[in-house]
């Protein structure tokens, strides 16, 4: 399976955990020219940004540890304009969140980081 292949598969599959989580999706793959979020969603009033790691080798170390300052800091700057596209949306409290989709694993292991970073770093 290609990378772009392994990836749109792990997204599927942390759609259909974060569902059975009880999140309501919002966006998938909203996409701008600065980059894409991979979902959109909510969990209660909370407004979920969720980042979606899919591993199928452990050489570049776990899929948590992917999300670097540099990705963190292009994720707060799309969940910026994605809150500028829908301010219906905006008054919500927000998060980011980590999924991590484990291949390496059989069955496929899936990991939630809730709040895993915030604005800040």
């Amino acid at each position: 399976m290609s990378r772009t292949g392994l990836g749109r598969a792990g997204e599927a599959h942390a759609a259909r955990f974060l569902e059975a989580q009880g999140y309501v999706l919002l966006a998938r793959n909203w996409r701008i020219r600065e980059g894409e979020l991979d979902i959109v969603a909510r969990e209660g009033d909370t407004l979920a940004f969720v980042e979606v790691k899919s591993l199928r080798t452990r050489v570049y170390g776990a899929g948590e540890e992917r999300v670097d300052a540099r990705k963190r800091q292009r994720l707060a700057l799309l969940a910026e304009r994605f809150l500028a596209a829908h301010p219906d949306l905006a008054y919500r409290q927000c998060r980011f969140d980590v999924v991590v989709i484990d291949y390496t694993h059989r069955p496929a292991q899936i990991r939630l980081y809730r709040n895993a970073f915030d604005l800040n770093g």
